[in-house]
This record gives structure tokens, C-alpha cells and sequence, in this order.
């Protein structure tokens, strides 16, 4: 484990953010066919730079993740080179940090994690499962967007929120953020995202 050592604090930012402490009655039927899209999916493949922003902690990443509902999921850095390589496995019952073939148990997932490493599959489970709260239609650097605001929320104290920017003319993801008690602290740019099973590749 002595390589571990080496990786810059950045990947322990990617791994920690401290835990944060059905759908609505009511809702359009695009947001429903949008939302469907997820449901009905296998998986989905992305690309997205994330960055993270929360008290004087900044950190900025291009990431790749394979999402796979109810099994398991994986996000890795491909930029900056310094910690490209460092992989997150995701699955129910935990997760787990993979680099260079060493290997670093993270702990048991909850409701309340939020981390740079789960910000891409958060955002796709809250397109599956989160309370919706709001709907409109919104352009996001002048692309027509469905915006939707769900509730991800868990047991423990603080409101969890995430805002998805969906292309209209798709329902793929263009830009995502999740606030905790009203602060934006993850946001995701999608440079690239396919469905395994339901639309072609739309990178861009």
C-alpha cells in the first residue's frame, strides 16, 4: 500500500466530503417520459468535469462513469494526470478505492454521502428515485433544457438537493449540481453520455 502514499491529497478529496447531516404528486408529463428514460435503462455511460466547492476545499476533475442500477458502478479519473488512474467501485452495500492494483475499502455507503466520487452516480439515482420539486424549461449555455430540482434527502439532519439540466431534445444530461442546506457544493458538466439500451452515443 506503500503507493498510496504518493497520490496527491487531491484523491483523498475525491474519496471524503464530510456526510451530510417516489416522485411528487403533480408532475408534467415530460419530466415523467424523461425520468422514464432512467428507469427503464440497464446502465449508462458518462463523461463530466466535476468540481467541488465547500469550505475553502477546492477540486476539480474530468471523470468517467459506468452506472449500472443496483449492481455495480464504477467512476475514474482520467484528468488531472497527476491522480488519473484512481478508480471508485461503487456498489449497495459499499464502496471501494482502486490504484495501481492496490486496494482501499471507503465504508458503507448511506443516504447522506456526498463525495466528488459519488456526485455522477448520485445524480443519475436521483433521476431514478429522488422527490421532485420543481420542472421548467431552462437553457443552459443557450441549449433548450428541462430543469429539475429532486429531493434526496436522507434520515439524518440536512436537505440534499439535486438540479439536472436535461437537453430537450433527448433527455441526456447536460449539467448537474448538488446543494446541501442550500449550498451548491458538487456541480458536473456532461461532456459525454450513452444509454447502454435506449439512445444512441450524444457526446457534446
Amino acid at each position: 500500500m506503500r503507493r498510496w502514499m504518493c497520490v496527491p491529497m487531491m484523491t483523498l478529496l475525491f474519496l471524503a466530503l464530510p456526510a451530510c447531516g417516489g416522485g411528487a404528486a403533480g408532475e408534467e408529463t415530460e419530466a415523467v417520459d424523461f425520468r422514464d428514460l432512467y428507469h427503464d435503462c440497464a446502465g449508462c455511460a458518462m463523461e463530466a468535469v466535476v468540481t467541488c466547492d465547500q469550505e475553502g476545499l477546492e477540486w476539480e476533475a474530468r471523470l468517467f462513469c459506468d452506472y449500472v442500477p443496483g449492481g455495480e458502478s464504477t467512476v475514474e479519473v482520467l484528468e488531472p494526470e497527476t491522480v488519473a488512474g484512481v478508480k471508485a467501485v461503487l456498489e449497495e452495500s459499499g464502496w471501494r478505492l482502486e490504484y495501481e492494483g492496490d486496494v482501499l475499502n471507503a465504508g458503507a455507503l448511506s443516504e447522506e454521502a456526498v463525495s466528488p466520487a459519488l456526485c455522477l452516480p448520485r445524480l443519475m439515482n436521483a433521476l431514478r428515485d429522488g422527490w421532485l420539486l420543481e420542472e421548467n424549461e431552462e437553457a443552459w449555455n443557450e441549449v433548450p433544457c428541462l430543469r429539475l430540482t429532486v429531493d434526496q434527502s436522507g434520515a439524518q439532519d440536512g436537505k440534499i438537493l439535486s438540479t439536472l439540466w436535461l437537453k430537450l431534445e433527448d433527455g441526456t444530461p447536460l449539467r448537474g449540481e448538488i446543494a446541501v442546506d442550500g449550498e451548491i457544493i458538487l456541480t458536473a458538466d456532461f461532456t459525454g453520455f450513452r444509454f447502454y439500451d435506449t439512445i444512441p452515443e450524444n457526446t457534446g
